[in-house]
């Protein structure tokens, strides 16, 4: 489910002022979209040529459950960011996609205890 950020004025919020500006954003329940578990995983790869990164990368960036994907320095090679429904939709998509990637060397999955801070 969608809410407003607090931050959105009476006059924003109404329709008289213009919406479109940088500080106006969703915050999405991801339980509401089916999506109430999120998991972080960290990838290390085989490939050291430029064409096994960008396929690596464009393949892992079409799927829909991946939310953040970044390329890091150091170990691991890439960070994942993914939500699914539950735990079933995890083992599918972990052993149905992300592992059977040509290019994948390690996977290593995280589950979040507790949020402390998250973003703005």
């Amino acid at each position: 489910m969608a809410r407003l950020d607090p931050r959105l004025t009476d006059d924003a919020a109404s329709g008289t002022e213009d919406l479109a500006g940088p500080d106006l954003r969703a915050v999405i329940d991801p339980e509401a979209l089916g999506r109430g578990l999120e998991v972080l995983i960290d990838v290390e790869i085989y490939a050291q040529d430029r064409r096994s990164f960008e396929e690596f990368e464009d393949t892992v960036a079409s799927y829909d459950e991946v939310i953040e994907f970044r390329r890091m320095y150091g170990r691991p090679d890439y960070f994942i960011r993914v939500d699914v429904a539950d735990h079933a939709a995890y083992e599918a998509f972990l052993t149905g996609r992300l592992s059977g990637l040509p290019a994948v060397l390690r996977l290593e999955s995280h589950l979040t205890m507790k949020k402390i801070k998250t973003g703005p």
